[in-house]
């Protein structure tokens, strides 16, 4: 079972390269506009976030240091179990 899923406001990407970089196997930069793209993710129904709800623990450090690296803040990573933003 999944313990965290990745939110990735998406809108608010500025195109950086930084997470493609740091975790390649879970981000790609869109050819189409230049932004980030989570690998296997969904969009949400207003199309305004790329949300991953299926992150393991060999997974997570990956994902922390993409998100750690975001000069803008845009890819969150959320405990399941509390709910809770843990970055």
């Amino acid at each position: 079972m999944a313990n965290w899923k990745i939110d990735h406001d998406r809108p608010g990407c500025i195109g950086c390269g930084a997470c493609a970089a740091v975790n390649p196997d879970f981000w790609t930069m869109s050819p189409a506009d230049g932004k980030s793209d989570l690998v296997g993710s969904a969009s949400t129904k207003e199309g305004e976030e790329v949300v991953r709800e299926q992150l393991e623990m060999d997974e997570l450090n990956g994902n922390k240091e993409a998100a750690e690296s975001c000069p803008v803040n845009v890819i969150h990573i959320i405990d399941l179990k509390t709910g809770q933003k843990i970055i």
